[in-house]
């Protein structure tokens, strides 16, 4: 992460304007860290789109680059499982007419348990990591461990640990476990990335982290920086 810092810091940079890091630069930043990311691009035309979908095969993702949407679910801004041409296509047209359009991510899916895994810098506290249970029902089951930054290596199996749907991790139903040693691995990534960032940025997001027995991979990921 040492060597990557420059680099980490200029994309930071070229966010300041923005007031947060989108998607795809948020991507980037992360690859960097050395957490799993999905194979993705940032179409700025359908063709570009349509290419990279080749490329890759199907079925993709594609969602809605704009400095202006935040919460890109809120506005339709996001659609799974395009499986042809034609409703790549289709999105993409459909994306070009929200507010703010600066392309669209196009990228793989990935499967897993799906993880929320934040920090927000506590005036009080200092950097502080959440753990939880993700997706778009974050706020429903509001199933969520805290710790302070940085995280020990005795830490990051506690705060799994200490969640209700841990079971889905542990292989609930003859479903495969996820792969827990790659999960303490990443959470100490996490931690140590915040304690990098922690004067540049105001909180950090990645919803939902997936977690499967192969890998834990930054699905969605927003970065809001300091003022």
């Amino acid at each position: 992460m040492i060597g990557s810092r420059p680099e980490m810091l200029r994309i930071i940079e070229e966010a300041r304007s923005d007031g947060w890091v989108l998607e795809p630069a948020a991507k980037r930043l992360f690859s960097l860290a050395g957490f799993s990311v999905p194979r993705f691009t940032l179409a700025l035309t359908p063709e570009e789109a349509l290419v990279f979908a080749h490329e890759i095969g199907y079925p993709v993702v594609a969602k809605i680059v704009s400095p202006l949407i935040i919460h890109k679910s809120d506005v339709g801004g996001v659609a799974v499982g395009i499986a042809a041409d034609a409703r790549l296509a289709e999105t993409f047209r459909r994306f070009e007419a929200l507010e703010g359009f600066r392309g669209v991510l196009v990228e793989e899916m990935i499967s897993g348990v799906e993880l929320i895994l934040g920090a927000k810098n506590d005036l009080q506290f200092g950097p502080m990591i959440l753990l939880g249970m993700g997706g778009t029902g974050v706020e429903i089951y509001r199933d969520v461990v805290l710790k302070m930054a940085p995280l020990t290596e005795k830490e990051a199996p506690v705060m799994y640990r200490g969640l209700k749907a841990r079971r889905l991790l542990e292989g609930y139903r003859g479903a495969e476990p996820a792969d827990l040693g790659k999960l303490a691995q990443t959470l100490l990534l996490f931690s140590s990335l915040v304690m990098e960032l922690e004067g540049q940025i105001e909180s950090i997001d990645i919803n939902p982290l997936l977690c499967s027995s192969r890998d834990c991979v930054v699905a969605d990921a927003r970065i809001i920086l300091g003022k």
